[in-house]
């Protein structure tokens, strides 16, 4: 089961030569989809709860992309995915893209943190009926999902999962390494250099969470970004022209669907007849994801106008391929589940409770208090935001729905070498874009130097849609 309406969520030519820490690295050759040649993949067996070492074990798959020089450098860079419950190897399209230029000097060493993947993977089942599911009915199938699974959900920590990474480092015989964390994966970068400062060489933190930030409470920066979207569509004669009240018709559209909206048409998938139950649930999760990404925002004046006529399909289309075909891989439900009712709901105060409730997110968030009161996993203390001293490389985007630069701004606070570059017309996720690959291999080789990233400004904005036929040329 997917349960999309509980998690939302937010990553390089043949290797004729290989590594010489790689090729003593243990493990062995192995082909994954994501990755065009043949990698080398290492299962590490690690405490299932390090307070116990002697207790259970878990089996953590580990993948590692050798460098393709002869003369790599000895520290490698780990990809920490994002979520929680993003599995590393679910985003290995990013090593002949994004990290084809880092990957020319140094391995890469990505993990399935315990929970994802192929490390434990910790999901339910999916049910065929979702779109029609009633609200209840989804609550007892989390509540039906969370008791099948016979796991310790305290063990799944973002603190355990840094343990994870030192063991990794030491079985592959690294001495330093960097940490490239994205979204969810600048939290776990950022705990590990606490926890191990002396054995992190330089951090890119992308799409950066600050420490005081809880997960699911995002809506306020949603609802930010939707007021951009719209403003941007006010300033472009096109949009404007197309969509002139946009902002009046979200509105009347969103006392329409809190009210609850049956709809029946043919299936996007199939064309056989569909019932779909727009809840505001399905609704705001829609269009939250959605925001993440600008190319994609750019369509939501076209599908809130199609909506507010009546005509849902160009939404319902969306809504499915946000969950169909995903390039990103399904999130681990429970594990991220695990991660935010121990981390997360704990530090969230009525204040925020109460800021969050005319939000996108207020129906996200009262789905997770209500699945976290039925997990009932311990609250985890509070890590410590001590001062980072390795030189990191920050990424934001102004268009960003979950991290914006703010978010960025706070955990800077506490870095003694932070570098902070802010794309104006990128979302959440920055390195894919531009010239960003040639950035990260720039800061990687020299990362205390100052990166010139005045190419950054040269991302264009993208073009609204405003018809069927696509966005404009």
């Amino acid at each position: 089961m997917k349960l999309r309406t509980i998690v939302r969520v937010a990553l390089l030519a043949p290797a004729a030569v290989t590594a010489a820490v790689a090729a003593a690295a243990p493990g062995k050759s192995c082909h994954l989809p994501g990755a065009e040649e043949a990698l080398r993949c290492v299962t590490l067996a690690v405490p299932l709860d390090y307070s116990k070492p002697s207790g259970s074990t878990l089996k953590l798959h580990v993948t590692v992309a050798p460098a393709f020089r002869e003369s790599a450098r000895g520290d490698p860079v780990f990809l920490l995915a994002g979520g929680p419950g993003q599995a590393g190897s679910d985003v290995l399209m990013v090593l002949n893209s994004t990290l084809r230029r880092v990957r020319a000097t140094r391995d890469v060493v990505i993990i399935d943190q315990r929970g994802t993947g192929k490390s434990g993977r910790l999901a339910c089942p999916h049910e065929k009926n979702e779109d029609s599911m009633s609200q209840d009915e989804i609550e007892a199938a989390v509540k039906r999902c969370i008791a099948s699974v016979r796991q310790p959900y305290a063990a799944f920590s973002t603190a355990n999962a840094a343990r994870d990474m030192e063991q990794v480092r030491k079985a592959l015989g690294y001495d330093s390494i960097n940490l490239l964390g994205v979204s969810y994966g600048t939290r776990l970068a950022q705990h590990y250099v606490r926890l191990y400062p002396g054995q992190v060489r330089a951090m890119v933190l992308d799409g950066v969470a600050a420490p005081d930030q809880i997960i699911p409470a995002a809506g306020q920066d949603g609802e930010a970004a939707l007021k951009r979207v719209f403003a941007d569509c006010a300033a472009d004669k096109a949009c404007n022209g197309a969509f002139p009240a946009i902002g009046q018709q979200f509105d009347a559209l969103r006392k329409r669907v809190e009210a609850g909206i049956d709809l029946e048409f043919p299936d996007p998938r199939t064309a056989r007849p569909s019932r779909v139950r727009m809840t505001p649930d399905r609704f705001y999760s829609t269009l939250h994801q959605i925001l993440y990404s600008p190319d994609d925002s750019r369509r939501l004046p076209f599908l809130i106008n199609s909506a507010y006529n009546n005509r849902w399909q160009p939404f319902i289309a969306r809504r499915n391929a946000g969950s169909d075909f995903s390039v990103d891989g399904p999130v681990s439900t429970l594990m991220h589940l695990a991660v935010v009712c121990a981390e997360d709901v704990p530090r969230l105060g009525q204040a925020q409770r109460s800021a969050e409730q005319a939000t996108l997110a207020a129906p996200l968030l009262d789905s997770v208090l209500k699945a976290c009161a039925i997990m009932d996993v311990a609250p985890a203390a509070p890590a410590p935001a001590t001062i980072i001293k390795a030189p990191v490389l920050m990424l934001s985007g102004a268009l960003d729905p979950v991290t914006p630069p703010r978010r960025a701004e706070a955990a800077g606070k506490f870095m003694s070498a932070a570098q902070h570059l802010v794309v104006a017309n990128a979302g959440h996720g920055i390195l894919s874009l531009g010239c960003a690959p040639r950035l990260l291999r720039e800061f990687l080789d020299r990362p205390s130097q100052k990166v010139a990233a005045k190419c950054l400004d040269e991302i264009p904005a993208p073009t609204f849609q405003l018809g069927s036929a696509g966005p404009q040329p």
